[in-house]
């Protein structure tokens, strides 16, 4: 039989394709179940959830309360401490397909998706990442549901492809078990990279890490009052009591490299996106010096690390804490309506998760855990009402 007949053969129609079987992809999977709407999720990975249980490191946990950080439908028990660990998390996670017998297909790499005009429906192609075949599916809906954590982004710095050390990103990090009194350079100073430092200073590593940009400390405590008090009090008021108790927790933090930006840290967060540092103790290794604070690293000679200040250090090991890519862009054609060329909406939010010819992205609002159930909820009831009116 010719090839071309074959692949056509392959060719299936579906009403719903999800791509990604991470917390987004469940969470709408779920959603959509409940609606009795048909759907398939298309999953790159052996293995739901991919990024928690493949690219995390092993100290990782949750440090937002747990009433902030379940999926639709489907609550932490009472019995669920109030801050969970990883494995806490991956076990909920697993409970969840189960509970709501989820049916992801694993293995099945999206290769690109593209709308035609004629059919109005997504042709997606899938290639099987085991045995090289390809499938070819028809949907009126399709949801990017791929996270912000796609790919792991190191920066081109000159002279890193000389190093003669370790080069490594925060998501192949494990432990800092390896690393007892070897001299080690952290780059970034988001959460990553903030509880790596603190992570490799306790198994004995000589920890550096860059800060170049000011950023706010808070106690994962903190958080959790602000974020309660955020849904009685307006957000410039939270910002200064969260403000004052950090102050009062963590005294003046500018003599040890580190500065706070001049707008508050709930206001970043809902502005930029960008989330305050949730302190696992590494304040207290800063202050006490047993992790240096540097300036932004500008280049590599040999072993040594040339910084802002022009100063040079001696490294064993880099370890890239720099945030990861979107590839959406990749492989989802959508003419630039939903995502931008980085991957990410285009839109802000809350008007993000939606874009043209049923074409959706959930997980990239780049509010954790609560944006990925929000998003889950609108997609699913979006599709209910274009669902039911196209029935």
């Amino acid at each position: 039989m010719p090839e071309q007949i074959l692949y056509e053969m392959a060719t299936q129609a579906k009403e719903v394709v999800i791509v990604g079987a991470g917390p987004s992809g469940l969470a709408i999977s779920a959603c959509l179940k409940l609606l009795s709407i048909p759907h398939i999720i298309l999953e790159r990975e052996d293995c739901s959830a991919s990024l928690w249980k493949k690219r995390a490191y092993d100290r990782l946990n949750i440090h937002l309360a747990k009433q902030f950080c379940h999926l639709p439908h489907m609550p932490h028990p009472p019995t669920t401490p109030t801050f969970i660990t990883k494995n806490h998390f991956i076990n909920y996670l697993d409970n969840y397909v189960s509970h709501f017998r989820l049916s992801p297909m694993y293995c099945w790499s999206v290769e690109s998706a593209t709308f035609d005009e004629t059919t109005g429906t997504w042709r997606i192609v899938a290639k099987n990442t085991n045995s090289s075949e390809v499938e070819e599916y028809n949907a009126r809906f399709l949801i990017v549901a791929t996270g912000e954590n796609s790919k792991g982004f190191i920066p081109d710095v000159p002279g890193l492809y000389a190093f003669s050390g370790e080069v490594l990103h925060s998501s192949e990090y494990k432990s800092g078990k390896k690393y007892n009194d070897k001299s080690v350079l952290v780059v970034g100073s988001g959460n990553s990279g903030m509880e790596i430092a603190f992570d490799l200073a306790n198994y004995g590593a000589k920890t550096s890490v860059v800060i170049r940009s000011p950023l706010h400390v808070l106690s994962r405590e903190i958080v959790q009052l602000g974020m309660t008090m955020l849904k009685y009090l307006p957000l410039s008021m939270v910002d200064s009591l969260v403000s004052m108790l950090a102050k009062l927790t963590y005294g003046d933090m500018s003599k040890y490299g580190l500065c706070k930006p001049t707008n508050g840290p709930f206001y970043l967060k809902a502005t930029t996106g960008r989330s305050p540092v949730i302190d696992v103790g590494t304040m207290n290794k800063i202050m006490s010096g047993e992790i240096q604070v540097l300036p932004a690293l500008t280049r590599i000679k040999g072993d040594e690390a040339v910084f802002a200040d022009e100063k040079l250090h001696q490294f064993d090991a880099i370890i890239f804490a720099t945030g990861y890519r979107s590839t959406a862009k990749d492989w989802v054609k959508d003419e630039d309506y939903l995502l931008g060329q980085d991957g990410m909406p285009k839109e802000r939010y809350p008007n993000h998760w939606k874009g043209k010819n049923g074409l959706y992205c959930a997980g990239l609002s780049r509010r954790g855990l609560a944006g990925v159930a929000e998003d889950a909820q609108n997609i699913a009831d979006d599709i209910e009402r274009n669902f039911s009116v196209s029935e």
